[in-house]
């Protein structure tokens, strides 16, 4: 399989929720509110022996000229939209579905890669748009709904065979984790139960977390079943290691 990174950038997050572009080399993280944490919004590119997958949509970041940032890495990696043949979405908040659709030229919102199949749990949708903002943003979830490419996945299960998918309960109540098993090969996506490399080698309780001891009990228990069958972890929000494999 080959994995490819698509990142929209570093950014800030404190109380407030919102997300703040901050530049690496020249910001300097204290001068932001306190508490404010430094993360990279990354989905993923997963080639296998049968799809072009995008696991999660990322921040719907936009450059200047109105381009998605989640566009603009994917043509820069030799992919454009109608490449992706699977959406894998892991839950709905802001940063992970901003970049589910787009404002077209009537000013309606349409999934953003109308050739691929999304796969997104009933419950996650409806729970995102009972909840809302700050978390969810429910407009840039609609089009979603009656959309004849969305899968609506019931609890747990296996997409083609080679996807397996798991509601975890613990980032929110309705997350999803994902293994990819392609070529002897196993690719693992915690999301936001697992969302950085540090993470999974330390007992950190993540006030953030609907079940913050349950993430941290998630996290050990991947990182040894990983160990043991040398799997590559796909990490959303870390900076300095999107991918590490065990060899």
């Amino acid at each position: 399989m080959k994995i490819i990174p698509l990142s929209e950038g570093a950014f800030t997050i404190d109380k407030s929720k919102l997300f703040v572009p901050f530049n690496t080399e020249e910001d300097d993280l204290q001068s932001r509110p306190i508490g404010s944490l430094l993360v990279e919004v990354q989905p993923f590119l997963v080639i296998t022996s049968e799809d072009v997958l995008l696991i999660d949509a990322g921040l719907g970041f936009e450059q200047e000229n109105g381009q998605l940032q989640l566009l603009n890495m994917l043509a820069a990696n030799g992919y454009q939209r109608d490449d992706i043949t699977k959406v894998l979405m892991s839950h709905l908040h802001k940063d992970h579905a901003g970049g589910i659709s787009v404002t077209n030229t009537q000013g309606q919102k349409e999934l953003t890669f109308p050739k691929a199949t999304y796969y997104v749990q009933r419950k996650e949708f409806e729970f995102a748009k009972e909840k809302g903002r700050p978390s969810y943003i429910p407009e840039e979830l609609e089009c979603l709904e009656n959309a004849p490419n969305v899968v609506w996945l019931e609890g747990d299960g296996v997409i083609d065979g080679y996807i397996r998918y798991q509601i975890t309960a613990a980032h929110c109540p309705y997350h999803q984790v994902f293994w990819i098993v392609d070529g002897g090969e196993t690719v693992f996506f915690g999301a936001d139960d697992a969302p950085q490399l540090h993470q999974m080698k330390s007992r950190f309780v993540a006030k953030y977390d609907y079940d913050g001891k349950k993430c941290m009990e998630l996290r050990q228990q991947w990182w040894e079943e990983g160990e043991q069958g040398k799997w590559s972890f796909l990490f959303y929000h870390d900076i300095k290691t999107p991918v590490y494999k065990f060899d």
